[in-house]
């Protein structure tokens, strides 16, 4: 996932003042919340996610195209 540095905030930041991970979102479509140092969370505006609107079939395409495309040389060897 590419990472906009603006749409980052971290956990502490986002449990004392929502309000700004809100404004966040309402500007942005998305913010990603770290934890740790290291990414954790993703909160979106569903209104403007085109996933949530996907069938289960379609999420099911989506889901099954990625796992296909990473593991592609693992596939290509087991078909040897």
């Amino acid at each position: 996932m590419k990472m906009n540095t603006n749409q980052i905030i971290s956990i502490t930041e986002a449990n004392q003042n929502f309000s700004i991970v809100s404004k966040m979102i309402d500007q942005m479509g998305k913010v990603i919340i770290f934890k740790n140092n290291k990414p954790k969370y993703l909160i979106v505006d569903i209104s403007d996610n085109d996933y949530i609107e996907l069938s289960d079939e379609e999420k099911i395409e989506v889901i099954s195209k990625r796992i296909l495309k990473k593991y592609h040389k693992a596939f290509e060897e087991l078909a040897k």
